[in-house]
């Protein structure tokens, strides 16, 4: 079956950097797109970034683009989230998701539903 397991995540100062990771199991990246969201205490999940399968894309969410980098190593099956100059605004809990079919470069932006999902992976941002 399909499983994604993050890591990474950790406490970190503001301003400072972090990558997680997204151990994937199950599935081929160039059949399933993966996508990072988050989720703070008290607030919805949002988007993060997320990867195209359809056409081999990256792509950021506008209010995240600069900071916030999606890739991946096909052989090592894993999705990387670089994380440059946090704030305070960016702790929380932090998902990889995985979602059968082929799509395109921005898909996230939509926010169609997902059906596979880590568990999460706590970034916390110290001031």
């Amino acid at each position: 079956q399909v499983q994604l397991v993050e890591s990474g995540g950790g406490l970190v100062q503001t301003g400072g950097s972090l990558r997680l990771s997204c151990q994937t199991s199950g599935l081929s990246l160039d059949r399933y797109p993966i996508a990072w969201f988050r989720q703070a205490p008290g607030k919805a999940r949002e988007a993060v970034a997320c990867l195209g399968n359809g056409d081999g894309s990256t792509h950021t969410v506008a209010s995240l683009k600069g900071r916030f980098t999606i890739s991946s190593d096909k052989p090592k099956s894993t999705v990387y989230l670089e994380m440059s100059n946090l704030e305070p605004e960016d702790p929380g809990l932090y998902y990889c998701a995985a979602k059968w079919g082929a799509y395109n470069r921005g898909w996230c932006d939509y926010h169609y539903p997902i059906e596979y999902w880590g568990k999460g992976v706590t970034v916390t941002v110290s001031s």
